[in-house]
């Protein structure tokens, strides 16, 4: 029996739908007004699969700065953003002499009447002053004070990293249970993390935070609870500028709870901590929970507020997004054109602009492309009047139009817009920042792709790439980057570099925590996909079965990419001799697209075919009363191999 033919059946219909999961949500443009969702400019996620989802929100929503402090990627390496004697979050000690000339606690020696310096033995080396005087309680806060003072002047940073550091040993000699004290080594925490994070060095500030959080008792007063706040709050960014939304999600609660506790649920500072957690469950892709604390930021704010305030606009350009993700495109739209009336009441005319931008993605999903053509074009005249000719914004317009002009099929002027976009990401304005150019050209290239040119795509990606890979904090982003190569490799036919991309996608996302989103069941099936076309079989039966659970998880066993995964992991088990089990999981998808689909779809006709081959090779016929897919799937996931010699080795695979 020929296998071959029957291998066709590798159901590859779910890769088209992997572009939806690959675009890269883009960074923070530098307005006052606009704040990127998080201090992590991806990442992409939106994470992969929300960006593809609300792709049409390309501007960045506003937001008010929480009190992390860790840097902006855009920020000048060597200046680094630290509370200062107004900062509510963390109120300093009144007698810290932050304004009086800095005295070192430690005595000085008297000058030696001897005409000669006594050299020391160099048997018993002379100690470093400081590092002898540790447990001097003054030497903490002065060490504290030298650190910021360093960091403000704009010297370097591992100069203020070594004041910082020593100023925590000497503070956590020293603290005991003295309030004040114990307020100044959770900030010399703070200070060295942020000192850390503006180098890149983000795993090392991640254990700095985790200690900083237990320093402060919320229990011993609002001093305490703000101080504990602000450490949660920074240690969420933390997380979240390596890729792991779930521990940076549950940092920023751990720090909503806290101030709650302090200021109640009502306060309007509790609003702007709600409206920030919410964003980070977008990135996380869970809606319902977003939803439900926007709504909440959104009550508080119509309270506290006046009537159409720049802060119910965020809002409800938060909720609209929100909405767009769950499909519900008509709620949205009622949003933004809320979100506009109130922008326009406070004369914010760059808002909104970037909000006609938004209301022209909703058109364009409700297929109204003559009011979306209108919204792109308004937004458009006004970013190239406030921000010239050659802003990112307006490229980010550009390929919107040209995404707008391939959906209703008018690729000339499709291929005109994105090159008009290439232009100005080709030579960007001061500013710019790598994060923007990577995500425009990311879009283009899904463009080029969907016009059948492959080879444009992948050059597109790989520039993006190269932007990327020495970013700190942009693993995500980078990996969305190699899982869209992945594909594109794919569909060139060069199978070892497709693989290859998909592993290092895979390999990031596996570092960051992400194993859990629909986007990495995708990427591992289509990571198997690739092992298939180069013959590694036991390979690919792994990366199906994983991807399977996972799928399972996150979109039911009825969901079409679920089903898409069983029947390539049935004719996986095909391919290695396992015919039984392969008819098991055959059987149970074409009784679930019968049931979903009809028996007239051509997709049904295709697994008849593939099962009837299967049967009539087993010598049997089809078992209409198919076991249970638990069942089914356990028992296969433990059975051993039926056969020990390998019969897929001459067999060509196709997808």
């Amino acid at each position: 029996m020929n296998r071959a033919k029957r291998s066709a059946g590798f159901n590859t219909h779910i890769w088209k739908k992997v572009e939806k999961y690959l675009l890269s949500n883009k960074g923070s443009n530098g307005d006052e007004l606009c704040a990127s969702l998080l201090i992590t400019p991806l990442l992409f996620f939106f994470f992969f699969f929300v960006s593809a989802l609300i792709a049409k929100a390309r501007e960045p929503l506003e937001s008010t700065a929480m009190p992390g402090l860790v840097t902006p990627p855009e920020a000048p390496p060597l200046r680094i953003s630290l509370p200062d004697g107004a900062d509510p979050q963390i109120r300093p000690d009144p007698d810290a002499p932050d304004n009086k000339i800095a005295r070192s606690p430690v005595p000085r020696r008297n000058p030696s009447p001897s005409s000669s310096r006594v050299k020391p033995s160099p048997k018993r080396p002379m100690p470093r002053v400081e590092e002898a005087a540790l447990d001097n309680p003054d030497l903490g806060p002065f060490l504290l004070k030298q650190a910021r003072d360093t960091i403000a002047s704009g010297e370097s940073p591992a100069k203020a990293l070594e004041f910082a550091i020593r100023a925590s040993r000497s503070l956590e000699m020293c603290a005991g249970d003295d309030d004040g004290m114990r307020l100044e080594l959770a900030m010399s925490f703070h200070v060295t993390a942020a000192i850390y994070c503006s180098l890149g060095r983000f795993e090392e500030a991640v254990p700095v935070l985790e200690k900083a959080v237990g320093v402060p008792d919320p229990a011993r007063g609002a001093d305490h609870a703000l101080a504990a706040f602000s450490g949660h709050m920074q240690l969420g960014d933390t997380y979240s500028m390596l890729g792991r939304l779930d521990q940076s999600i549950g940092a920023y609660t751990k720090g909503l709870e806290i101030q709650i506790q302090a200021l109640g649920d009502a306060d309007p500072r509790v609003a702007e901590t709600c409206r920030y957690l919410a964003e980070a469950h977008v990135q996380a892709m869970q809606f319902d929970a977003a939803e439900e604390l926007c709504r909440k930021t959104l009550e508080i704010h119509r309270e506290h507020s006046a009537p159409a305030s720049v802060e119910e606009a965020a809002d409800r350009r938060l909720m609209a997004l929100i909405c767009e993700a769950k499909g519900d495109s008509e709620a949205a739209l009622e949003h933004l054109v809320l979100a506009s009336m109130a922008m326009i009441a406070n004369g914010q005319e760059a808002e909104v602009a970037a909000i006609d931008v938004s209301i022209g993605n909703t058109y364009l999903s409700l297929g109204r492309f003559d009011e979306a053509v209108f919204s792109y074009q308004k937004a458009l005249t006004v970013f190239k009047s406030t921000r010239g000719d050659s802003h990112p914004s307006v490229a980010s317009v550009f390929v919107r139009l040209a995404d707008l002009y391939l959906k209703t099929g008018k690729l000339r002027e499709s291929k005109s817009y994105c090159e008009n976009a290439l232009r100005i990401y080709a030579k960007p304005v001061p500013g710019t920042t790598a994060e923007e150019i990577a995500g425009g050209l990311m879009e283009i290239s899904a463009i080029y792709e969907a016009v059948n040119e492959p080879e444009e795509a992948l050059k597109l990606l790989q520039k993006a790439l190269k932007l990327l890979e020495d970013s700190p904090g942009q693993w995500s982003m980078v990996a969305g980057i190699e899982a869209q190569m992945g594909v594109m490799y794919y569909m060139v036919g060069r199978y070892a570099e497709s693989r290859s991309s998909f592993g290092n996608s895979v390999a990031k996302l596996r570092a960051s925590g992400e194993r859990k989103s629909a986007f990495f069941g995708v990427l591992l099936n289509q990571m198997g996909l690739a092992c298939v076309q180069l013959f590694k079989i036991d390979e690919a039966a792994e990366l199906f079965e994983e991807a399977r659970g996972i799928l399972e998880q996150e979109c039911g066993s009825y969901h079409q990419d679920t089903l898409g995964v069983y029947s390539n992991l049935a004719a996986t088990y095909d391919a290695m001799g396992r015919v039984e089990d392969a008819i098991e999981i055959l059987e149970y998808v074409l009784k679930v697209r019968e049931e979903k689909l009809g028996t007239a779809n051509p997709d049904v006709d295709d697994e008849k075919k593939r099962l009837a081959e299967l049967l009539k090779e087993a010598g049997r016929a089809r078992n209409r009363k198919a076991k249970s897919l638990e069942n089914l799937l356990v028992n296969n996931t433990q059975k051993v191999k039926k056969e020990g010699t390998k019969r897929w080795a001459g067999l060509s695979f196709k997808s």
